[in-house]
């Protein structure tokens, strides 16, 4: 059985040992603008929904990285790959290492600064699917995507202001 005291013990010597690894930037770079491309989407059967994904992603970096925005910045291109929701019910055993009920999400961040090296960086997202709440309400897709969004968008900002 693990413990606490164990994980973050084992945790802390992988860390040391530099076998984790989480490279982030120097300093808090600035945004001029977003632009968020989800054309990848449509042929994984997203079809008419991916320009909605692709304003829905846009409106929430614009409020999530307002504190990196200045005029005049770079724009940042995001890549919107992969989006995958799980089966809501039933869609594996919790810990049997399938993620059959996962939703996940992969985007691309691509920013070239003028005055520093260009920043290209994967984003992967990775929810329960309870993330949107009851699986018998009529919005839980929407709910679930939303869910996606922000927790990708909160991991840009991340990487963006570390």
């Amino acid at each position: 059985m693990t413990t606490r005291r164990a994980f973050l013990t084992g945790s802390a010597a992988l860390a040391a040992g530099g076998l984790v690894s989480l490279p982030a930037l120097a300093q808090p770079v600035s945004i001029g603008a977003i632009k968020v491309d989800a054309r990848s989407l449509g042929p994984l059967g997203w079809g008419e929904n991916a320009p909605r994904i692709a304003r829905a992603f846009e409106s929430r970096l614009a409020s999530e990285l307002l504190p990196l925005r200045r005029r005049g910045g770079p724009t940042l291109h995001v890549t919107v790959l992969w989006l995958w929701l799980g089966a809501g019910a039933g869609g594996g055993m919790p810990g049997d290492g399938s993620g059959g009920s996962d939703d996940n999400m992969l985007s691309v961040i691509e920013l070239a600064d003028r005055g520093g090296p260009p920043v290209s960086r994967e984003i992967r997202s990775m929810l329960p699917s309870t993330s949107g709440g009851a699986w018998y309400r009529p919005d839980v897709d929407q709910r679930r995507i939303a869910a996606l969004l922000e927790n990708n968008a909160q991991w840009i900002r991340h990487y963006l202001s570390a």
